[in-house]
């Protein structure tokens, strides 16, 4: 039973240091019962949260800078759980990527997300485009280009219309990577780097992946209008989008300064509460489609 009790109380304090970042140690505490017992209770919910259709994904608008139009979109998943409530993605995603449930919820995302697309599509509403977040677990195993194609085939979309957004980190393993991503724009669909300029890859990635689109990090785009440094840093983003032929989408907008800043510079769409928060998608349509 010693034994038993020594084991169970430093896989405690090994979960606390992976919840905080890990890369340091702790010594187990009694505090820490409480919350290893919450995120395992937790984790069990979440492995039935398909089953029990608790999961949904939210879209929020990215705005064309020039005309004011929306015709692209974030998916951003959502969990309520019966238990918890609603579970912040920020807490729920890390723990579905640990406990690998990443794959079967990321492979849900993917049909529910084409879904969509077709009812819209159906529907004869305007085109638009919706970008889905891939982890890099996901986009790992070298399947990923054929589920999306599997998925597109399945429900007859526009394969345009599918937007794959990825980490800087993903950039990193070039050969997976670039054969994944070639068998991408084969099939049609979208590429974007999400969360630019945060991550470690190389400029030199730019050039050698077929990426469509670079979308600039929030924390690029806080307090751009008082800021010098921010704003120097969204400039030169735009601009090297500009350079390479690609796209820029600017994350976390708040203010109306700030798309005056990020218009004259010439970028092309942003996203943020300023605009609206990410909404379901029967909204979506109440909200939007009745007057593109």
């Amino acid at each position: 039973m010693i034994l038993e009790d020594l084991l169970k109380k430093a896989e405690q304090a090994v979960f606390f240091v992976k919840e905080r970042g890990r890369a340091h140690y702790r010594f187990y505490k009694e505090e820490m019962n409480t919350s290893f017992t919450d995120a395992a209770i937790m984790e069990s919910h979440l492995r039935r949260a398909i089953e029990f259709n608790e999961l949904e994904i939210h879209y929020q608008p990215q705005v064309n800078l020039k005309t004011g139009q929306i015709d692209s979109f974030e998916a951003l998943l959502r969990w309520n759980n019966r238990k918890f409530g609603f579970v912040s993605p920020s807490l729920f995603i890390p723990m579905a990527e640990e406990s690998g449930l990443i794959h079967t919820i990321g492979d849900w995302v993917l049909e529910t997300v084409c879904k969509q697309l077709k009812e819209w599509q159906d529907k004869q509403f305007r085109k638009v485009r919706i970008a889905v977040n891939i982890s890099p677990k996901q986009f790992s195993t070298g399947e990923f280009a054929n589920k999306a194609k599997d998925m597109i085939d399945k429900y007859g979309i526009h394969a345009s219309s599918f937007e794959v957004e990825i980490t800087e980190t993903v950039l990193m393993n070039i050969k997976d990577t670039l054969f994944t991503l070639q068998k991408l724009k084969e099939i049609g669909v979208t590429i974007s780097i999400d969360d630019f300029g945060t991550g470690y890859s190389s400029l030199s990635y730019l050039k050698l992946y077929p990426i469509d689109i670079i979308k600039i990090d929030r924390s690029f785009i806080k307090d751009i209008e008082v800021d010098e440094k921010n704003a120097a840093i969204a400039k030169t983003i735009i601009n090297l989008a500009h350079n390479l032929g690609m796209q820029v989408i600017a994350e976390g907008v708040e203010k109306d300064l700030q798309v005056k800043i990020l218009t004259e510079a010439d970028c092309h769409k942003a996203q943020g509460f300023l605009f609206s928060k990410a909404i379901p998608a029967s909204q979506i349509v109440e909200k939007y489609f009745s007057w593109m």
